[in-house]
């Protein structure tokens, strides 16, 4: 592993996310109705939200939904990382459910146009996320058996989150409102 916490920090966190994806799209393709259930969960909490809507709302709604699942994992960190490696496998397991159940109705290139045009912005702001989430939670751990300040770390740690995260989120949605679309229709 590297020297730097940080680094390792997003190692695990995207091995958990790798890991998380992969149950998703096997349980999904094992058992269909675990999929289809997901699949119900993410239309009632964000497809509903944004079905019939013009890009600019769209693309609003999906950059607070994403701050906020960011801001979950990272303050998560205070729950000792429990909430952020909670948060990190719910949206890898949905992930992986959704793109198995969109892979048996669509080409693989559908599937690659509908993720990766706004998943190389969104899914490092999630990974970054939730890095710093562990980051956060490991530096409370350390308070705690050897009395130093989580205060500053939190600082840092907070100042990555407005560096990195915020503008990765605001790039991932402006993409997924504005040009996701537009590829997906090309590739359908």
């Amino acid at each position: 592993m590297s020297d730097s916490p940080l680094t390792n920090a997003i190692i695990i966190i995207f091995l958990l996310f790798c890991a998380t994806i992969t149950v998703g799209w096997v349980g999904t393709m094992q058992n269909p109705a675990i999929g289809e259930d997901l699949m119900k969960i993410f239309e009632k909490d964000v497809a509903d939200q944004i079905k019939g809507k013009e890009s600019p709302e769209i693309f609003v709604k999906l950059f607070f939904n994403n701050l906020e699942v960011c801001l979950l994992l990272f303050l998560g960190g205070a729950s000792f990382g429990i909430l952020t490696i909670f948060i990190m496998s719910l949206n890898g397991i949905l992930i992986g459910a959704i793109m198995e159940i969109v892979r048996k109705d669509h080409s693989v290139a559908f599937v690659a146009a509908a993720i990766l045009p706004h998943g190389i912005f969104e899914i490092p702001a999630f990974i970054l996320s939730g890095a710093l989430g562990i980051m956060l939670a490991q530096s409370l751990i350390s308070e705690w058996y050897f009395q130093t300040d989580t205060n500053e770390n939190a600082q840092k740690f907070a100042r990555l989150f407005i560096l990195y995260v915020l503008p990765l989120v605001a790039i991932a949605a402006f993409v997924e409102a504005f040009i996701t679309p537009i590829v997906i229709h090309l590739v359908a």
